[in-house]
This record gives structure tokens, C-alpha cells and sequence, in this order.
């Protein structure tokens, strides 16, 4: 059975079990440096919750909450 209601994650959780980014660190100066951006806003909150559908864009890359 599949969780219809996955629990949310934060922007720089995301970033690391994507595994653009090394550790959690790594993601905090990515974010509040202005570097990340959601839903092709720039986002400097690392504990910003993320929903499904949700676009992440950083060094190039796109990647969609909850696809993959």
C-alpha cells in the first residue's frame, strides 16, 4: 500500500537525498547564498516545506518533489 499523504520534506533535505548536494551544510550555504531556486523563485529558507509538484532548480539541474 502507498502513502497517498508522504510526509513533507524541507528544501535542504531535499537537496541532499537528491544527492545534488553532499550534506546539509553544503545545502544551507547553497540556499542562503541565494543559489537555489522553487518554482523559479529564489528561496534562502533551508527548512522551507515542500510539496509534490514542487520545482527545485540548482547548478542547472530541475528536479520535481516527489517524481524520480
Amino acid at each position: 500500500m502507498t502513502d497517498l499523504n508522504p510526509p513533507p520534506i524541507t528544501l535542504d533535505q531535499f537537496l541532499k537525498q537528491s544527492g545534488i548536494v553532499e550534506s546539509g551544510g553544503h545545502a544551507k550555504i547553497l540556499i542562503q547564498g541565494g543559489e537555489v531556486l522553487l518554482n523559479g523563485v529564489v528561496e534562502i529558507r533551508r527548512g522551507k516545506k515542500l510539496v509534490p509538484g514542487d520545482v527545485v532548480e540548482l547548478f542547472g539541474e530541475r528536479l520535481v518533489v516527489g517524481e524520480g
